[in-house]
């Protein structure tokens, strides 16, 4: 759980948490603070040694620049060595970290990403995933090639484990269900209903009241380790709801009350105790920045559900929630299982077009073998993980998230060899923004719908493209195009070009006197650490 005077444990999210006076809410909305109040520490983290690794390859070429949106950055080079993850092992890619301007970082070794491969070229300029990397065929001096390509995960108040190629039985109390993801580069499940009330009661209120609802709306919703709280929309998204979530909530709060968010037709419950953090007096429930199209769904939720991340159909993952068995002790050192496990309907939700429904769990033979590693859960709000990297062996504890696919530990730059430093000053860099909520941030544009601010403008936009391309693709198949017929093309382009530039500059106008940027963006699933933040009434657009 989050904890006064410590910072939100995903880089750029700020913990806008209610205080809590007499037991009621001193108000609601967040308020921006001063992330970096003290600086970056080299000194506390362990520094991967290069020239003592005599299977490390470097790749000076491929240098990058990871930009957050609260302004943490992470410079580096790509390299390959042998990575020990668990009791498996390989030569796999990851990032040699050599700049950090985030005191998030201090006392960590690194961060590891367990989220999935980004497309196009931030795909190509960062390192594959690690559990990607290993399970590919034909790594050298991996031992993970019958490993089934799927990790599992939950937390307790006190600990926490990550369970490679599957999960073990005994953390479940029932069936696990399942559903496909939304994206092929999130975790992201479709909600269709968050109601609050006390669970001795039947009079719950729906906090997403869509406007004009037919059934079929949802919100998309990532499933993120890499944040603390439960984080819904702090307004009406422009139209989309009748309500503001956010704002409900905060009027109806009451002790000893829950949350029930429905995921594919399947209803889970998170308890006060999940979200109400009694040591501090606080809630780990937020308010969405201004611009993002759902939810995140952070670590009150998998302290009460296993969550298992099938990544084996790369263009469409697949997502299982189990309950948690809350005897289950999570294990101390790691531990190599076999399990005769169910598994996911495949089948059907490959039929599935959307967030529809969930499956449950189909009866099989195989058996799977399941690494179960040790995750030192921080007060809830930090998880860290021992991993080694290099010949022989350098020790290092990094974060572990499943809101980002960044693997990178720290090195000193000046003891780096002087080829190397040759190289990276010859080579440039390139910056990636890589928030895993980005894709919120633009999923209505990302999904043929328009997006917020520019409704009709882009509809627009998109009209006349379609039209442009319709009348070029005409004129590739005739057999011969006139003078006039390349003129209109022509015209039609310009036009196309106006309207773009016009449409930059109305959004330009509009963000400019709106409440925050994408740039000033509260939050993000990359911060570890938090910051106290008392709610006070938003401010009006």
């Amino acid at each position: 759980m989050v904890a006064a005077g410590m910072r939100c444990h995903a880089v750029g999210l700020m913990c806008g948490m209610m205080v809590m006076v007499q037991g009621r809410i001193t108000g609601k909305g967040a308020v921006k603070q001063q992330l970096f109040d003290e600086a970056y520490r080299p000194d506390d983290s362990r520094h991967f040694e290069v020239s003592a690794s005599s299977t490390f390859k470097p790749d000076t070429s491929r240098q990058f620049d990871l930009a957050y949106a609260d302004g943490t950055e992470l410079k580096g080079f790509n390299a390959h060595d042998i990575v020990q993850l668990g009791n498996f092992h390989g030569l796999a890619p990851f990032g040699v970290i050599t700049d950090c301007n985030s005191p998030d970082f201090n006392g960590v070794d690194g961060i590891l990403g367990f989220g999935l491969p980004k497309p196009g070229f931030e795909g190509r300029q960062l390192p594959r995933p690690i559990l990607w990397a290993l399970t590919d065929k034909g790594v050298q001096d991996s031992n993970a090639q019958a490993l089934t390509r799927k990790f599992s995960f939950f937390s307790t108040d006190s600990a926490a484990e990550l369970q490679l190629g599957g999960y073990d039985p005994a953390t479940c109390t029932d069936v696990m269900l399942y559903t496909p993801s939304l994206s092929s580069t999130d975790f992201i499940v479709g909600v269709t209903s968050l109601k609050y009330g006390h669970p001795s009661r039947s009079d719950h209120t729906e906090l997403l009241k869509f406007k004009d609802p037919t059934g079929e709306e949802y919100l998309p919703a990532i499933m993120d380790s890499g944040t603390s709280c439960l984080v819904m929309p702090g307004d009406n998204m422009d139209g989309k709801l009748q309500n503001s979530p956010f704002d409900d909530f905060t009027e109806l709060w009451d002790e000893d009350t829950s949350f029930w968010i429905t995921i594919g037709g399947h209803t889970f419950e998170i308890p006060y105790h999940s979200w109400f953090l009694a040591e501090t007096n606080q809630t780990c429930v937020q308010p969405s920045p201004d611009g993002m199209q759902g939810l995140l769904i952070g670590d009150v939720f998998f302290r009460e559900y296993m969550v298992e991340f099938d990544m084996q159909d790369e263009a469409r993952p697949i997502i299982g929630i189990a309950k948690l068995n809350k005897a289950y002790s999570p294990v101390t050192q790691n531990e190599l299982g076999y399990y005769k496990l169910d598994q996911a309907p495949r089948a059907k939700l490959q039929l599935l077009k959307g967030e529809e429904t969930m499956f449950s769990a189909e009866h099989s033979k195989k058996l799977d073998e399941v690494d179960q590693v040790p995750i030192f859960n921080k007060k809830g709000t930090q998880y860290f993980m021992d991993l080694a990297i290099g010949t022989p062996q350098q020790p290092f504890t990094v974060i572990f998230d499943t809101g980002s696919a960044v693997f990178g530990v720290f090195t000193v730059k000046s003891k780096l060899p002087s080829e190397i430093r040759q190289q990276l000053a010859s080579s440039s860099s390139f910056k990636i923004r890589v928030d895993s909520m980005n894709t919120l941030m633009q999923w209505d544009q990302i999904h043929g719908k328009a997006v917020r601010d520019v409704e009709l403008g882009q509809q627009g936009q998109a009209v006349s493209l379609a039209l442009a391309g319709s009348s070029l693709s005409r004129g590739r198949t005739s057999s011969s195009v006139s003078g006039m017929s390349f003129a209109g093309g022509l015209l039609i382009l310009a036009l196309i070009a106006n309207i773009m530039v016009g449409l930059a500059y109305v959004s330009r106008q509009r963000r400019g006197r709106a409440k925050s940027t994408y740039t000033e963006m509260l939050y993000s699933s990359n911060q570890y650490g938090s910051v106290p933040v008392t709610i006070s009434a938003p401010q009006p657009v």
